[in-house]
């Protein structure tokens, strides 16, 4: 079950009226976000930085509005982009997705510079900060199989950290339910819509992004102070094809 005003095309057709009467519904509806930041040891397995080659991590943890905004905000990163992963390029549009059964999940892609930040590292943010990896199916009022917690490794490498590391929190019993991110096949990334994107940078202010996402801004910031930068990484909105 959605928000009252989240992502559709719609939105952007909204008059100055409508839109505040929406975010009023959605303020008395949700005071507060059910997601919280929690503090775990960085992954004993990681990569290793193999030449000066940028490197991909692609993720899925709920809304792709606040996953993108906390990793924009993160040192060594150098792109991140909305869109979605898991099916069939034909269904790849976000009314499509919405409806639940295309097997896309709402989703970010994470160009780094493997010598400022390793994979392992990303994923510690992922898991700590970004969402909450004990929501199945679902992040904060966000309801569905697009909205799931998944790794979609984009080479054999990054599925060796990310399974070491699953089972490293696991057995840690960092979180006070089991993990059930879901590492899956990449299939390719299909870019969503240029409306979606940096739309945590653009709109802070967004009842939506205030309530669900600045708190997970401000955990980097406090968990993570030297990842952390201030100014954020923007996508650059280019032609929507598959990567």
């Amino acid at each position: 079950m959605k928000p009252l005003f989240m992502h559709s095309t719609r939105f952007a057709r909204y008059g100055a009226a409508a839109i505040a009467l929406l975010a009023v519904a959605l303020w008395q509806r949700s005071a507060h976000s059910d997601e919280r930041a929690v503090s775990i040891p960085a992954p004993v397995q990681d990569e290793h930085p193999n030449g000066v080659h940028p490197e991909t991590a692609v993720v899925a943890g709920g809304c792709f509005w606040g996953v993108q905004g906390v990793f924009e905000h993160v040192r060594g990163v150098t792109q991140v982009a909305s869109g979605y992963t898991g099916g069939a390029a034909d269904t790849a549009q976000y009314e499509r997705v919405s409806d639940g059964d295309t097997g896309h999940a709402e989703s970010v892609r994470i160009t780094f510079d493997p010598t400022v930040i390793s994979y392992g590292r990303i994923l510690q943010v992922f898991f700590s900060v970004a969402h909450d990896p004990t929501e199945l199916d679902y992040q904060g009022p966000d309801h569905g199989s697009q909205y799931r917690s998944a790794i979609f490794p984009t080479n054999p490498q990054q599925r060796n950290v990310a399974q070491a590391y699953i089972a490293q929190l696991q057995g840690a019993h960092v979180f006070s339910s089991p993990i059930v991110t879901r590492i899956e096949t990449f299939k390719g990334f299909y870019t969503a819509e240029d409306y979606h994107q940096n739309f945590l940078a653009l709109h802070p202010d967004y009842p939506y992004i205030a309530i669900n996402d600045m708190p997970k801004v401000n955990a980097l910031k406090n968990l993570f102070p030297t990842l952390y930068r201030t100014q954020p990484v923007l996508f650059q909105a280019a032609a929507h094809s598959p990567s």
